[in-house]
């Protein structure tokens, strides 16, 4: 059985998992839980680029986003910040052809979430894997929480991304850590 204290942290912990999971946008997901736990006075996401090598795609995913071993994929590795607090870390390979120029110069100039910037194209989201972390007593800022593999499609259902996403300690209010 867990401590009292911990209770509470994993049903914050249960309920960002559900609020994303249920969610087309992940950056929608989280601007909300921004918003409604106050966690910053701006709950507007801004994504800060990690400067890693690529990551190529594997056949699978590959075959997931139904591309061929020679179209061209964008990777980005981002954190996804709400004001101080960085809420997750992601790793996104999209099909810059599945996007409109415009899409793809805002996404190489800026650090707009990918999430704000695909909207226009009503983005769905399968869900491929949940991996849950072990809980500390009380988690970090920067320990992760859970993780979430995801592909999105169009509104009308060709795919253009897979992500994979990483929910660390910083999502969670003061009052639970």
């Amino acid at each position: 059985m867990r401590p009292a204290a911990a209770q509470p942290q994993a049903a914050l912990i249960a309920s960002l998992q559900s609020r994303v999971l249920a969610a087309h946008s992940a950056t929608l997901a989280l601007e909300s839980w921004c918003a409604d736990h106050k966690l910053a006075g701006d709950p507007h996401l801004v994504a800060r680029r990690m400067d890693v090598a690529d990551k190529p795609l594997t056949a699978a995913q590959r075959a997931r986003l139904a591309i061929g071993p020679d179209e061209p994929v964008r990777y980005r590795r981002v954190r996804l910040a709400c004001g101080d607090r960085v809420l997750s870390e992601a790793d996104n390979w999209y099909v810059p052809a599945r996007l409109t120029p415009e899409m793809n110069a805002t996404l190489d100039g800026t650090r707009t979430p990918f999430g704000r910037v695909v909207r226009p194209l009503e983005p769905t989201r399968q869900t491929l894997e949940v991996r849950p972390f072990p809980q500390a007593a009380a988690p970090g800022p920067d320990d992760p929480l859970f993780e979430v593999d995801a592909v999105l499609s169009t509104g009308s259902g060709q795919p253009f991304c897979e992500v994979a996403e990483t929910y660390l300690g910083g999502a969670l209010p003061e009052a639970s850590r």
